[in-house]
């Protein structure tokens, strides 16, 4: 960890490895996914130690307070030392992991799976004649 009292959120996010790379990172705040202090941020804001950082990654919500900065990216070990997650945001997530292991798969809900070619044809056609006689009104 730098000595350091402040790096660019984008960059920040990066070297603590929620993100692949910075321009995904500054992508992802630009969404309006990432909240810094519960406000809305740009990628060159500032994030200082014990900032409390928001960030939304498809379903998942994760809140932390940040215990240091680092410029660079490092091993995963180092990036973790870079933050604390909340206690209510590992409950919301546990949560959510739990609920999302006991809901029913998707798939079985698919009775016919995907459509032959002749049905597949069978559904243009009949979408052609509905849109004709729309047409012809």
């Amino acid at each position: 960890m730098e000595t350091s009292e402040r790096v660019r959120l984008d960059k920040w996010l990066w070297a603590a490895r929620f993100f692949k790379t910075r321009s995904l990172a500054a992508e992802s705040i630009g969404h309006g996914r990432v909240l810094v202090n519960g406000q809305a941020a740009k990628p060159s804001r500032e994030v200082r130690v014990s900032d409390r950082v928001e960030l939304r990654q498809g379903p998942t919500q994760r809140t932390m307070v940040v215990l240091g900065i680092s410029p660079s990216r490092g091993p995963a070990q180092v990036a973790q030392l870079l933050y604390r997650e909340t206690p209510e945001s590992l409950a919301l997530r546990e949560a959510a992991d739990i609920a999302r292991r006991l809901s029913p798969e998707p798939a079985e809900s698919i009775a016919h799976g995907r459509p032959s070619k002749r049905n597949r044809r069978e559904l243009a056609q009949w979408q052609r004649w509905s849109a004709s006689v729309d047409d012809g009104s």
